[in-house]
């Protein structure tokens, strides 16, 4: 589903999802959502949120949707299938809602991506997406490791494909689509530690150093940025998400 997937799915990133709910990161959804409407959760990973959703709309009507279907749990409650935000598996105008959480920050064809979200909705039916912002996320101290570490993140994640200042853009994109009453909300949240910021950074510039030999001297003193961020003192980090509700 996504192009290069840039965090992977490696024990420390799944386990960043897993720990996701929808509580926590689509309680914005919850308060639109009904029981007996059709979701799909695209790009739903480990599936704890779309469980969170099914509570809410009821058994047998959440399909989640990920191109790794390994991450899948077993679940009564919950359909889940392999498939692609391009080629969502589902008939034209089947569904009532469409649910995205940290998705289109790392899609290659947004736009493409919201034409089928948009296909699979019947007229009236809710696109809702929650979308990071790199550019504005808070971190406290902000010192020259903490930049250069996050340049040669940033730096991947526009290899794999993505846009890790999406945020700034969904709005637009998703009015180009062809939505209506589109509505953005900002929120700051605090996901990992500064320190666990750090360390995931640098797994993930030793990574594509090992990988390739593409941007080599970049990456490397970035992942030096990176471990000498991961080896300092403690601060603050939050992402800020771009939360969205629009009508087809």
């Amino acid at each position: 589903m996504l192009e290069g997937y840039a965090p992977g799915v490696e024990r420390d990133a799944l386990s960043i999802m897993a720990s996701r709910t929808a509580a926590d990161r689509a309680e914005y959804v919850l308060r639109v959502l009904r029981p007996g409407m059709r979701v799909l959760d695209v790009g739903c990973g480990p599936g704890t949120i779309t469980a969170g959703l099914a509570t809410v709309a009821g058994r047998g009507c959440v399909v989640g949707v990920d191109r790794e279907p390994r991450q899948f749990p077993k679940s009564s409650t919950v359909e889940f299938v392999a498939g692609d935000v391009y080629a969502l598996p589902v008939a034209d105008e089947s569904v009532d809602l469409v649910f995205a959480h940290a998705l289109v920050e790392h899609l290659a064809r947004p736009a493409h991506a919201l034409a089928e979200m948009r296909r699979a909705l019947r007229p009236g039916g809710v696109l809702a997406l929650s979308t990071s912002d790199w550019s504005r996320a808070r971190l406290r101290p902000g010192t020259a490791n903490v930049a250069a570490a996050l340049r040669g993140h940033y730096l991947l994640r526009r290899r794999a494909g993505g846009d890790p200042f999406a945020g700034k853009h969904v709005a637009s994109w998703v009015s180009a689509a062809g939505f209506r009453d589109v509505r953005t909300h900002g929120r700051f949240r605090s996901d990992m530690s500064y320190r666990a910021l750090a360390r995931y950074v640098e797994a993930r510039l030793d990574a594509a150093l090992s990988a390739s030999p593409v941007d080599r001297d970049q990456l490397a003193s970035a992942a030096r940025s990176a471990w000498a961020w991961s080896h300092g003192g403690d601060g603050e980090f939050a992402q800020y998400w771009v939360e969205l509700l629009a009508v087809k």
